[in-house]
């Protein structure tokens, strides 16, 4: 089954970075209570993630913060020492919540995972943006083509937020 908007994400789990190290946090830790664009990534380091996607949000923190957003944050089937490093090589440190989805449990259990061996990449996610209003998509934006960041991009998916949400 693929997510759509009105629908409650499931209560998988993710990698973050704590002071302590790496640790699990339930989707229910993360979305419960706040509105988060969460967009998603086919890989860290790729060349459209690391050059068009994660600056499009890092760019537009004070936009989202100014729409009543509570936080950005940024999944991709990789672990979270991949994460956290391509966090601080692109200035996302402190302004994206980055989330590891290292077995893709998050994407297949949303249906937005994809095969991408025959490039040499493996299950990944597909590239999305979405608006999450305590664990509900209010706003889903999948790309046709892990290469493309345009219907998921930071301006779009920024430009449909009504502040009133």
């Amino acid at each position: 089954m693929v997510i759509k908007v009105g629908d409650t994400l499931p209560d998988e789990k993710f990698t973050v970075m704590s002071s302590d190290g790496p640790k699990p946090k339930t989707v229910n830790e993360v979305f419960a209570g706040r509105k988060v664009a969460l967009f998603a990534v086919p890989g860290a380091y790729t060349p459209t993630c690391t050059n068009n996607h994660m600056p499009g949000f890092v760019g537009r923190v004070d936009e989202f913060k100014a729409k009543g957003i509570d936080a950005i944050a940024c999944t991709a089937v990789n672990d979270i020492f991949v994460l956290t490093n391509w966090a601080k090589d692109t200035g996302a440190t402190g302004k994206i919540e980055m989330l590891a989805d290292g077995s893709g449990d998050f994407a297949k259990a949303i249906g937005l995972d994809v095969d991408l061996s025959s490039f040499g990449l493996g299950l990944r996610s597909k590239r999305y943006a979405m608006l999450v209003d305590d664990g509900v998509v209010k706003i889903l934006n999948v790309e046709d083509s892990p290469p493309v960041a345009e219907k998921s991009s930071a301006a779009n998916l920024c430009s449909m937020i009504d502040c009133s949400f």
